[in-house]
């Protein structure tokens, strides 16, 4: 009579759902970081006083039935290294298009034509500005995918700590 120490397949299946859970959360806390490492290179770009050119609301629907959304454009000339140049980037990830007129409108209002504002200019590409810095919200939210990672890898430890079902022969 042989006996062997095999885990019920119950076990197999929390250990890759497990190992799911350690991807996936692996997956969104290294896009967080992504996210969060481009918008927070303009950091350490030079502030430059910028003219606003051009200030405007674009409307558009993508399809007949959905609802009409807005985002805003604005274009503005900076002069760095004793050149002129223009760009049209508010910020580093550019925002979704807004269902909600006054808050796009508000920032449209922030950067009225004609007007002097500050730009940030990246001094290694000065064809590289923003009006706005980026946020570090994507880092504050990183914990919540790395509590997937926690919770995969505790369902991992718990299967190969669970004792094994002896079956005799």
């Amino acid at each position: 009579m042989t006996s062997t120490h095999t885990r019920p397949a119950g076990g197999w299946w929390l250990a890759a759902m497990g190992a799911f859970l350690i991807a996936a959360g692996s997956f969104f806390a290294w896009r967080l970081w992504l996210s969060y490492e481009k918008t927070s290179v303009s950091r350490a770009w030079t502030a430059t006083p910028c003219h606003i050119e051009s200030s405007r609301i674009v409307s558009t629907r993508e399809t007949p039935a959905s609802p009409l959304t807005h985002r805003v454009e604005i274009s503005y000339r900076y002069e760095f290294a004793g050149k002129t140049w223009r760009s049209n980037r508010i910020r580093h990830v550019e925002a979704a298009p807004s269902a909600h007129l006054d808050k796009v409108r508000a920032v449209q209002q922030e950067y009225p034509p004609g007007t002097r504002s500050v730009c940030f200019v990246n001094p290694a590409d000065p064809a590289q500005s923003v009006l706005r810095q980026g946020t570090r919200a994507a880092l504050y939210s990183i914990w919540f995918p790395l509590l997937f990672v926690a919770g995969g890898a505790g369902m991992i430890y718990g299967v190969c700590r669970s004792p094994r079902v002896s079956t005799s022969a």
